[in-house]
């Protein structure tokens, strides 16, 4: 079905490579257009969840990731379109630079989903010891796809007025593009670093002060109404934008429809990287969402089957390994039948140990396997996985395409290689060209999945717990 609402207010801030700081400029303006009254939808392109968190956290809802390389058009049509009704504006974060894809054509670029939304670019620069050649930067962007329309620049890191009032008649004379905004050096770190991003906002108590600094400051030096004005013009959304069920919303079940399972998500300060629309996946397939926590609850309570996101189980191994009353409980249950489907950090939890600077932090030691942290990442990037092995959740010949981000690696693996059940045609994984460790009906991987590129997904894992269920209460 055809939306009836297919103007919908949009941009994409993108920038000429990682690091021009357009993520904090991103959550800047959404945060400042909310405080002023206005609704903000927030997107991030990419493989993605610390940008995600903080964008949610600025814009009061959550932020739904785009990703061509995982998602086909028509799911990325529709999500966008769904989570966009009624809103002043939608704001879509890009990655990496604006024309940087995976290919030669810029395959997965930030490029590529701005023309599949037909939404109009304002440009991030980093202007550090620059004046006059972003002029001639701009100018070659808007020149390389005349697709790409590119209608706005914020310059960033503005050594003064002279230096802002050089670029601002540089890049508006030789380019046509204007300048709506012009940021300076920030002189204190408010938002710190970790890895290759910005710290997850679960891990500090200070983010809404964070995000209230950067809203004052993207207010000050950002022209809001230039920013809507050229949201507003975005033209119609190119070929069908399907309208979304709104008798339900994303997440919840038909009326009346009784849940099916129970299943747990583990989320606190050490798990918290889930795409929205896989809890919401599981939710619809006919789950009752029950939030544990491995540093919090001393126990499980009762469930059907568990969920473990990614995150940084590193940086609370001793809690982790201390809470040894969780640990037992959840290898009883599992030897009971427990479902289970673990990414990357959840993965490192099921293991035996995780290694840190020469320490050992004994894990929940359901899974034969080792982890030591290295400095460097171990695996990061898109990732296609071939299924070859009986697993619980995935016909074999399946391809599942996701994508893995981890400085951890396995130090020691003693289960079997049949154990192993998918092979790597992209990405690292977990040992040699194998990834996805399966024990009884536990399935543990490096690779995160996206619902709507992985649909499947959501399903198989009611339908273990459902089985398990029955087998757990005799029904």
């Amino acid at each position: 079905m055809q939306s009836s609402e297919s103007n919908f207010p949009r941009v994409v801030i993108s920038a000429l490579r990682g690091g021009s700081g357009k993520t904090i400029l991103s959550i800047g303006t959404v945060a400042a257009l909310r405080a002023r009254g206005n609704s903000v939808a927030a997107f991030k392109k990419g493989p993605d969840y610390i940008d995600a968190g903080w964008l949610a956290l600025a814009a009061g809802r959550p932020c739904y990731n785009l990703d061509t390389f995982l998602l086909s058009a028509e799911s990325i049509r529709r999500s966008f379109c769904s989570h966009s009704l009624r809103v002043d504006c939608a704001l879509i974060e890009g990655n990496r630079g604006l024309y940087d894809g995976i290919d030669l054509d810029g395959t997965t670029s930030t490029a590529e989903l701005a023309k599949l939304l037909g939404a109009p670019v304002v440009m991030c620069l980093d202007c550090t010891k620059t004046t006059r050649t972003m002029a001639a930067v701009i100018s070659g962007c808007v020149r390389f796809d005349p697709e790409v329309a590119i209608r706005g620049v914020i310059l960033n890191r503005v050594a003064g007025a002279r230096h802002e009032s050089i670029l601002r008649r540089s890049i508006e004379h030789y380019s046509g593009v204007p300048v709506i905004g012009a940021v300076p050096k920030l002189n204190r770190e408010i938002f710190p670093e970790r890895h290759m991003g910005l710290v997850p906002t679960p891990e500090h108590g200070w983010a809404a002060d964070s995000i209230r600094s950067i809203a004052r400051i993207a207010a000050q030096h950002i022209d809001l109404e230039a920013f809507v004005r050229i949201a507003r013009e975005a033209p119609p959304i190119r070929g069908v934008c399907p309208a979304p069920d709104l008798e339900r919303p994303p997440g919840q079940r038909a009326t009346g429809q009784p849940a099916l399972a129970r299943v747990g998500i583990l989320r606190d300060a050490a798990f918290q990287f889930y795409y929205p629309e896989n809890i919401e996946a599981l939710a619809t397939a006919g789950a009752q969402i029950v939030s544990v926590s491995p540093l919090r609850d001393e126990s499980l309570p009762e469930l059907d089957a568990i969920y473990i996101g990614g995150g940084f189980p590193e940086t609370h191994a001793p809690e982790l390994a201390a809470n040894t009353l969780f640990s037992r409980r959840l290898r009883e249950m599992v030897d009971d039948g427990l479902p289970v489907y673990a990414e990357c950090g959840g993965l490192m939890y099921l293991g035996e140990e995780l290694v840190l600077e020469g320490q050992s932090y004994p894990m929940a030691g359901i899974l034969p396997v080792s982890f030591g942290l290295f400095k460097r990442p171990q695996g990061h990037g898109y990732t296609v996985v071939s299924v070859e092995g009986e697993n619980p959740y995935y016909p074999r010949g399946t391809e599942i395409r996701g994508h893995e981000f981890h400085y951890s690696r396995v130090l020691r693996w003693s289960g079997r290689e049949r154990d192993l059940v998918f092979r790597m045609l992209r990405g690292a994984g977990i040992h040699g060209d194998r990834d996805g460790i399966v024990h009884k009906n536990v399935l543990a991987t490096y690779t995160h999945i996206h619902a709507l590129g992985t649909p499947d997904w959501a399903n198989a894992l009611i339908r273990n717990a459902v089985a398990y269920k029955a087998k757990r209460t005799g029904s």
